[in-house]
């Protein structure tokens, strides 16, 4: 997955960046299908916030989160993000019974009840 952080009126420092990417590996774990993530922090007098986009085959999830620190803020987007891509992946199951399942079973009962 490509990851880009930027900043605005901040500079992105290792330890900000390393603090991302070791987040966006809970998010990975959950699934790996990113294709790439775009980070963008912002410093606005004492209120820090944080955005995220990630793009997924089918689907652009976006989030954003603000705080008083912006450590706080980043831990606040990915639980945000954390969030939604469990939802985007659960929307991607197939929920469906097989082929297999309980209607193959009943249709021969149905078949010999009308022969009696």
């Amino acid at each position: 997955m490509q990851l880009s952080i930027t900043g605005q009126q901040l500079e992105v420092t290792d330890s900000l960046r390393g603090y991302i990417t070791e987040k966006m590996d809970r998010i990975e774990r959950h699934f790996d299908h990113m294709v790439n993530a775009h980070f963008v922090l912002h410093v606005q007098k004492q209120i820090h916030e944080a955005e995220a986009t990630l793009n997924a085959p089918g689907a652009t999830i976006h989030a954003n989160a603000k705080s008083g620190q912006m450590y706080a803020a980043i831990d606040t987007l990915i639980d945000k993000l954390d969030a939604q891509v469990r939802k985007y992946k659960e929307k991607q199951v197939d929920h469906h019974r097989s082929e297999g399942g309980m209607s193959a079973n009943i249709e021969p009962l149905i078949e010999s009840q009308e022969e009696a």
